[in-house]
Formats: C-alpha cells, sequence, structure tokens
C-alpha cells in the first residue's frame, strides 16, 4: 500500500518508491547505453526497435506491471512506471512510447482481472500471462483515422464483426493483439454503446499498414491498423458506457492509461537540457551571462515540471486503490491534478528544449543534431489525449466552473461522429439499405 512506501526525495520523479520498480529501472538502465546509440539511425529511417523490445522481453520487461501472482515483476505504482519511461526517454522517446504502450495496458488489465466480469477477468488473466511470458506485445487504437468511424456490429450468422481503421497505434510492428475503442450497438436504452474488442493479428481482415511518416516519434512504430470485418468472438469484448453517459468515473480508468507519459517527456526535456549544458561547461570560464541565465532557468523548469508530474502521480496512485468514495468523484481527482501537470509539462519541455538549441546556438538546428530530434520529438506531447490543449482547457475550465459537460473524450467523439455521418459504418450501411 502508498501507505507504507516513504518517498523521502521521491517527489521529483528522480527515483522510484517501491522495491519492484527499482527492478524494473535497474533493467531498463541496462538497455539505454544501447538504445541511445541506435536512437538516431532509428529516427532517421523511422525503424522500429524491434531487437530492444525482444531483449526486454527476455528480461521480463514487457510484464513488469503485471502482478507477480501472474507472473510478472509487479510494479503496481503509476509514480515507477514514469520513473522508468523517465529513463528510457533520456536515450530515446520513441522506445519510452511503444513501452508505454505495453506497461499501461498491463496496469488496467490487472482492474479487469481483479474486478471485472467473469469473462473480462478470464481475457485479462490470459493477456497478462502472455505479457508476462514475453509473447504478448498489447497495442490499443484509440483514435479513428480521418473520415472512419470503427464499429462492432453483429453479422447475419450472429457473430461480432469489427469495421474500421485506427491511426497513432504505437508498437503496431510487433504487436500481438490490438484493443480497439469502438461503437457498439444500440443498448437496451436505445443508445449506443462504447465497447473495446480484442482482436488477435492473424485475425483475418487485420492489416497492420507500414506507411505512417510522422514529424517526431518516428521510431515508435507508430501506424495505421485497418479491420476489415474482423470477426471477434464475444469473450473478447470489453463492454464501456454508452455514448453521452456523462460518467466521469471513466477518467480514473483514462488517467491509470496515460498519466505516466508525462515521465517520457520530462526524459526528453532533461536529456535535451544535458547536451546543452555540456556544450556550455566546455567553454570553461567564458560563458556568456545569457547563457549561464539559460541555464539557471532550464533547471527551474526542469524542477517544477518534474514536482507537478510527481505530485499528480502521487495523487493518482494514493485515489488508485481507494473505492470508498462517489466514482465520478474520484475520477475528477484524479483526472483534474494530471491535466494541471499535463499542461505545466507540456509548456515547460518546449521551453526547456528550445532554450537548449539556444544555448547550443546554430548547430542544433541541423537535422542531423540530437537537440533537432528532441525538438520534433517533444511536441507530440501538446496532441496526446487525455487532453488535448483545447479539450484541457475546456476540461479544467469546466470544472473551475462547475460547468455541465460530457468529460469523457471518447463519448464526444462518437456523438461528434454521429452527428457528422461515418464511413464504413456497417451500422449504418445496414440501416441506409433496409
Amino acid at each position: 500500500m502508498l501507505s507504507d512506501i516513504a518517498y523521502s526525495g521521491a517527489s521529483d520523479l528522480r527515483a522510484p518508491v517501491s522495491p519492484e520498480g527499482e527492478t524494473m529501472v535497474d533493467l531498463l538502465t541496462g538497455f539505454t547505453a544501447e538504445i541511445r546509440a541506435k536512437a538516431h539511425a532509428n529516427d532517421q529511417n523511422a525503424t522500429f526497435p524491434e531487437d530492444t523490445f525482444s531483449g526486454f522481453a527476455k528480461v521480463g520487461l514487457m510484464g513488469a506491471t503485471v502482478p507477480a501472482e501472474l507472473g510478472g515483476l509487479g510494479v503496481d505504482q503509476l509514480y515507477d512506471l514514469a520513473v522508468g519511461l523517465r529513463v528510457l526517454a533520456e536515450a530515446d522517446a520513441s522506445t519510452a512510447l511503444a513501452m508505454h504502450v505495453q506497461l499501461s495496458r498491463a496496469l488496467t488489465l490487472t482492474y479487469e482481472w481483479r474486478h471485472g466480469s467473469p469473462a473480462a477477468s478470464a481475457l485479462a488473466e490470459r493477456l497478462l500471462r502472455g505479457m508476462a511470458a514475453g509473447e504478448a506485445a498489447v497495442c490499443t487504437g484509440l483514435k479513428d483515422a480521418p473520415g472512419v468511424v470503427t464499429t462492432l456490429a453483429r453479422d447475419d450468422s450472429g457473430d461480432w464483426r469489427l469495421s474500421g481503421r485506427k491511426t497513432l497505434v504505437s508498437m503496431a510492428p510487433i504487436g500481438t493483439h490490438f484493443f480497439v475503442h469502438a461503437l457498439g450497438p444500440d443498448g437496451d436504452d436505445g443508445a449506443r454503446k462504447l465497447v473495446v474488442p480484442l482482436v488477435g493479428r492473424d485475425t483475418p481482415g487485420l492489416t497492420v499498414l507500414p506507411d505512417w511518416d510522422g514529424l517526431g516519434m518516428r521510431a515508435s512504430g507508430t501506424l495505421e491498423v485497418d479491420f476489415d470485418n474482423c470477426l471477434v468472438p464475444a469473450n473478447d469484448v470489453l463492454d464501456r458506457s454508452r455514448v453521452g453517459a456523462r460518467r466521469d468515473a471513466v477518467l480514473a480508468g483514462q488517467t491509470v492509461s496515460s498519466i505516466t507519459m508525462l515521465g517520457i517527456y520530462a526524459g526528453v526535456a532533461q536529456a535535451a537540457r544535458d547536451i546543452a549544458v555540456e556544450h556550455c561547461a566546455r567553454r570553461g570560464k567564458d560563458i556568456a551571462s545569457g547563457l549561464r541565465s539559460l541555464v539557471a532557468e532550464t533547471d527551474a523548469r526542469l524542477y517544477a515540471l518534474r514536482a507537478a508530474t510527481g505530485a499528480a502521480l502521487l495523487n493518482a496512485d494514493m485515489l488508485n486503490d481507494d473505492y470508498t468514495m462517489d466514482p465520478d468523484e474520484r475520477g475528477r481527482r484524479m483526472m483534474t491534478p494530471f491535466q494541471w501537470a499535463k499542461m505545466t509539462v507540456n509548456d515547460l519541455t518546449v521551453r526547456v528544449v528550445t532554450d537548449s538549441m539556444s544555448m547550443v546556438g546554430g548547430q542544433a538546428y541541423s537535422a542531423g543534431h540530437p537537440l533537432a530530434r528532441l525538438y520534433r520529438d517533444v511536441r507530440a506531447g501538446g496532441f496526446m489525449q487525455p487532453y488535448n490543449y483545447a479539450d484541457a482547457v475546456d476540461f479544467l475550465s469546466g470544472q473551475a466552473l462547475r460547468l455541465d459537460r460530457d468529460n469523457d473524450y471518447m463519448s464526444v467523439r462518437a456523438v461528434r461522429s454521429q452527428t457528422q455521418g461515418a464511413v464504413r459504418d456497417p451500422l449504418v450501411e445496414q440501416g441506409n439499405q433496409s
């Protein structure tokens, strides 16, 4: 339990807070030199580091956040996971982003294993054991490709069929399973449901498309995945809330899934700072006052963003094990500090990387300079849900002003897609034909 852990010196994201976290970070650190050495070439060629992830699997890191009872390392603190991702991101943010997909998914599957329906618990246990054994790499498809609404529907034989396309699916080159957020059929109340089917990579109709060309995080294996009438067993579908339900309880799960990514951007900023400070230090005593000001301001910003991140993570860890309060209130109390920290991190990390480039000078503007890669990678933070900047403003101002609004961005997207029309929506197409 969190109350049994000593937090002295831990709130600024420098070190893990549990023995399991220390084990994970030690194992990750053993890979960082090799990851750093390959980062530039992988970025230039948009090459996913499959050999690195094979190494992770051999030492148990692909199951780091799987409970020990199921064969994993048993890391269950969000704070520790963020520290591990920071360590990875200092070597290569792309690798950290892909690893986040695996480790955060194990945390949410652990919840399903312990608290879900019998079918959901069995599904979670099967995947968790596979992750711990290094045999399962579990990707998540959240965002629909432009002009597409991904849907799950019954076919004439009564089977479930998934159709659509997801974009920005990280770790896709090695993904063995894909959790896909989709629109389901109408519920008993007549409202569309949000569902999350699991699709195996070898399912007919599933195609991982290799041609995504990102600005940053280029080696993260972030691709598009197409689903063409994919068969999904009934027991491999997780039910979520109905569209427009306005259930803030879902914010707790969204926080667990995403808050540890803040460690990635803290790592990017730290790496940029270290490059710039080392460059300045080589000048000896001949350091202009303007550069010394940038060094001091950069370190202060780094501490501020790490402290904000650490506080939000500790808050999320405490509430993650607390099921005594109202579920909607719990969701808001987890998401709100997360978003305060995320806005802080998105702002300060960009400033740290930009100022680091100023310290190094014109050579940092070369495409081959490591700061150029860090500048492109750090910009990804502003696009990550939950929430991007505009949605975060709506959420945080809504909380402060007590506005009545739907805070579930997945539900909001579904409402928008129904209003604007859909492409390749079998339910809509079936309705048009009848």
